[in-house]
């Protein structure tokens, strides 16, 4: 069964022989491999292009390191990476003739030297080259210093929920449960039965991103950044630190971990694209708060597998879905902190700080968001609007909730809709 990635097919479609490496970046098994080697491809194909002229290559392939003479066992028992003159030289011998050649490797990060390799295809005109990797660091540390001004991300997530229900055989109201549940990772969305998507997701997890994640850090402790990740499972969208963490680990685990460590697996976990930050913001000082941040986990079927399903909260998961929802977009995404001053009950004057919870920015756009699970009267109301009644400007302020009303505007200006119209639709922010 064919999932439509149209979002990603299109910005890759449009970075067409633009003169730079289009770089396909994302957790693994969110898709990348099945956007650049299927949907891309055959985007190709249907526009005419020679079958030989594309050049398919990945490199966590057994048979496609055979045809440069590599083999994937010797490659993992001496703990190095694929020959890059053995890989170039197979190149040079498929290259036939000027005209345009289009190459699509996967999993690049795993070619030594890959940058110098890269680098050298751009002075090639002849060539339009596409590459997947599934580390931050291939993107923050070797795009931005090899390939500064030479190179485009594409960044890509599990799936939307709007690609999860082209294939979904329920109503948007079963399917969202679902998708709170179980996510959207593709491998895990096709399988049949619930004991069936949960032994995927807990696969994954013992089997790829945990083995990945020490493999690639040389993490020798690994039981701590899995108590780590049961922590921040436990309490996703609440601010925290190094420092509050460490304190947990101190008094749940009697652990000795010191928070510099507690910021290297924090760092680790979002180098793997598992787990997103999002920075304080204070809207009146217009100034960032770098700590506590809040986390988010890039797909909630791995959250909850991490927790064995057994914490279910559909206000954060919501919140999650929201926050993911708007960095499919592109949104940058803050959380917002207004500070007030109020009396207290024997009227002394206190400070105070409330909280938006999610400031989200493309280009000219911003918006203001609270995620509010059910606004069953007025009282709830007043609370969810407070914040937005303290903003002096004019950017536009959203209470989204999971209440199946029609969405609408109040006396004060203020959007509320509903989650499932806000997921189905892409321009709803902008209705």
């Amino acid at each position: 069964m064919e999932i439509k990635r149209d979002i990603y097919l299109n910005k890759m479609i449009s970075l067409k022989h633009n003169g730079l490496i289009k770089i396909i970046t994302g957790i693994r098994r969110c898709g990348k491999s099945y956007l650049l080697n299927e949907l891309f491809y055959n985007h190709l194909l249907d526009c005419g292009v020679d079958e030989d002229h594309i050049i398919r290559f990945a490199f966590d392939s057994g048979d496609d390191l055979a045809l440069i003479g590599e083999s994937i066992i010797e490659i993992e028992r001496q703990k190095r990476k694929a020959d890059p003159d053995k890989f170039m030289a197979y190149i040079r011998g498929q290259i036939k003739d000027n005209n345009m050649y289009y190459l699509l490797l996967d999993e690049v990060q795993m070619l030594d030297c890959f940058e110098t390799v890269l680098n050298g295809y751009l002075r090639k005109r002849n060539m339009d080259v596409y590459v997947t990797g599934s580390n931050a660091k291939f993107l923050s540390k070797d795009i931005i210093t090899e390939f500064a001004g030479r190179g485009d991300e594409i960044h890509m997530y599990p799936l939307s929920f709007s690609e999860f229900m082209t294939v979904y055989k329920g109503d948007k109201y079963e399917g969202l449960t679902e998708y709170m549940l179980y996510g959207g990772i593709p491998l895990v969305v096709l399988r049949n039965g619930m004991e069936n998507k949960a032994a995927a997701l807990e696969n994954l997890f013992g089997e790829i991103y945990i083995r990945d994640i020490q493999r690639r850090n040389k993490i020798r402790n690994i039981s701590e950044i899995e108590d780590l990740l049961n922590i921040l499972s436990s309490a996703i969208g609440s601010l925290t630190n190094p420092e509050k963490l460490k304190n947990t680990f101190r008094s749940v685990k009697n652990s000795n971990i010191t928070s510099q460590t507690v910021k290297k697996y924090l760092d680790c976990l979002e180098d793997s694209f598992l787990v997103e930050s999002a920075l304080r913001y204070d809207i009146k000082g217009k100034a960032y708060i770098e700590t506590p941040k809040k986390y988010y986990f890039s797909d909630m079927g791995l959250r909850n597998a991490r927790l064995n399903f057994r914490q279910f909260e559909q206000t954060h998961a919501m919140e999650n879905v929201i926050y993911n929802e708007l960095r499919m977009r592109g949104y940058n995404v803050d959380v917002g902190v207004i500070p007030i001053t109020q009396k207290d009950k024997d009227g002394k004057t206190v400070r105070k700080q409330l909280e938006v919870d999610f400031i989200c920015n493309l280009g000219s756009l911003k918006y203001y968001i609270q995620s509010a699970f059910s606004i069953p009267d007025e009282e709830k109301r007043k609370q969810e609007i407070r914040p937005f009644t303290k903003i002096n400007d004019s950017f536009k302020k959203i209470i989204i909730t999971k209440d199946i009303v029609p969405s609408y505007y109040d006396e004060n200006g203020i959007l509320t809709m509903n989650i499932y119209d806000f997921l189905t639709d892409e321009k709803s922010l902008e209705r």
